[in-house]
């Protein structure tokens, strides 16, 4: 198959983006190499936990990000071809609580990690502004992280140097994915030691 017909309707999860930034390594590993794909107690706590928080979402007011009003939305599907992207987002706000009164969409993804905001964990919250924006119709400023440990949520502001992060990154990782072209390992070592794809590399320690 060429990579004109493969390019046709590829799109990738948010959480790729998560990966491409750890190590475009990981990236090649779900498009090239599905069948190796671990499941780790990582994973499998993420998503019990966000269903958790689900639940105690529903009780809680919209305090926690600065909002007295709005309507929210649970685990939203979300794609766009021309992005090039899909995903599920933890939750929507739709709200015109802002200076302007016009409405916005808020995306708000759940983490368990317990405070520090690493860049990819921002442009997840850029990229699920961008898919809502096109899926609603009306602008999105802004996102939230949401801590799970600590009960706190960060805002994210979706500046146009973020968003074209987001699109750079896709068009790398479209590029690992159609000419199949592992990249090179990660710089910082480090983060091999705590990779579920170290077995598959042989050419780091």
């Amino acid at each position: 198959m060429g990579a004109e017909t493969q390019e046709e309707g590829l799109t990738f999860r948010v959480s790729d983006l998560k990966q491409y930034f750890f190590c475009p390594r990981i990236v090649y590993y779900h498009q090239c190499l599905p069948k190796v794909r671990p499941t780790t107690f990582k994973m499998q706590m993420g998503t019990e936990e966000g269903r958790a928080e689900h639940a105690r979402e529903q009780r809680r007011s919209l305090r926690a990000y600065g909002l007295r009003r709005g309507e929210r939305f649970f685990d939203v599907a979300l794609y766009s071809e021309r992005l090039g992207l899909r995903g599920r987002l933890d939750m929507a706000i739709r709200t015109d609580d802002n200076a302007e009164g016009a409405m916005e969409a808020i995306p708000v993804d759940y983490k368990l990690t317990p405070g520090r905001i690493v860049t990819h964990f921002a442009l997840q919250v850029v990229a699920y502004g961008m898919l809502l924006e096109e899926a609603w119709g009306i602008p999105s400023r802004r996102g939230f992280l949401y801590l799970i440990p600590s009960r706190r949520a960060r805002q994210i502001d979706l500046t146009p140097d973020l968003r074209d992060r987001v699109r750079r990154a896709v068009e790398a990782m479209r590029d690992i994915a159609l000419y199949e072209r592992m990249p090179a390992p990660p710089k910082k070592r480090g983060k091999c030691v705590i990779c579920e794809f170290r077995r598959f590399c042989n050419d780091v320690v």
